[in-house]
């Protein structure tokens, strides 16, 4: 474990009690959030005993990048980076730095907003079962892996306990009003479109990824992470051959790993992860990362 990460499992001095995401902590400052990236990280829905060093920075950093990149799609959540306003004890500060948003509050829409410019994953075996994604009609004869003739959005339900379901695109028509579902699917196919032509001139092919929205005044904002490995499936152009699983720089590695070699049956309790899946895990999201934004963590 990280010398910061065991602080992460008990509330932080000076600081509300927090809700527990998979991932996050949020705590409710009143007007405002503050959101905590730790190191924890989950699969198949199940939150791991063992930290990725560094990973919660990873994720923070890239929001950010992709937030000043993507500022223009469309309103976000956003107040800052810094939290030098809550005037917190200097060795929590340190803990937090580079980890923590300031956020406005907003009304979660309880949705995913799931983008796919690749057949993969769940997606792959759906096609193969009916020929299409989530009950949109795709091109016969698609490979693993093949790039869609244009990106699809496929949302989803947002569970609070199992596994999230896809549901058609009217089923949130009829659940949010047309009005903010077509802004919202507009803006996630805006969202993926520009980054995904961004990242391919960085040597990544973003598959698919998936986006969080809310209301704030009447106002459709993106809220939570974007565009992080935690959320989106990074895969490295060079090595990308329609037919094959590509490598790739985000939780794949670990999901592979589960699957193939931990004997692990997907059922809580997650079990430890050994050194060389955590390293390998912790080198592709710092890998993403620096290719993504041309830094390096800072440690």
């Amino acid at each position: 474990m990280n010398g910061g990460e065991a602080m992460f499992e008990s509330s932080l001095p000076g600081l509300p009690v927090p809700r527990r995401g998979k991932v996050r902590d949020v705590y409710d400052l009143g007007e405002r959030l503050l959101l905590v990236a730790t190191d924890r990280i989950s699969a198949f829905d199940v939150v791991f005993p063992t930290p990725i060093p560094g990973k919660g920075k990873v994720l923070t950093g890239l929001s950010l990048f992709w937030l000043d990149r993507l500022r223009n799609s469309i309103p976000n959540h956003l107040l800052s980076d810094s939290i030098e306003s809550l005037d917190l004890p200097s060795n929590l500060a340190r803990e937090l730095a580079g980890r923590s948003l300031l956020v406005r509050k907003a009304g979660v829409i309880p949705f995913e907003c799931i983008v796919r410019g690749y057949v993969i994953g769940t997606g792959w075996k759906d096609y193969l079962a009916s020929g299409g994604i989530c009950g949109i009609k795709l091109p016969v004869g698609l490979r693993l892996a093949d790039r869609l003739p244009e990106a699809i959005f496929t949302p989803s339900t947002k569970a609070e306990a199992g596994h999230d379901e896809n549901v058609p695109f009217q089923r949130l028509r009829e659940s949010v009003g047309p009005t903010v579902a077509d802004r919202m699917r507009g803006a996630a196919l805006d969202l993926y479109n520009r980054a995904a032509e961004y990242a391919r001139g960085k040597g990544i092919i973003i598959a698919d990824t998936k986006f969080e929205f809310g209301l704030a005044n009447g106002e459709v904002i993106l809220v939570d992470e974007i565009l992080t490995p935690d959320s989106s499936r990074f895969w490295l152009l060079d090595a990308w051959r329609p037919g094959e699983n590509p490598p790739s720089f985000d939780k794949q590695y670990l999901r592979d790993w589960l699957e193939r070699e931990s004997g692990w049956n997907k059922e809580p309790p997650a079990p430890v992860l050994p050194e060389k899946v955590v390293e390998a895990t912790r080198s592709r999201y710092l890998e993403a990362y620096h290719r993504l934004s041309g830094k390096q963590l800072s440690e």
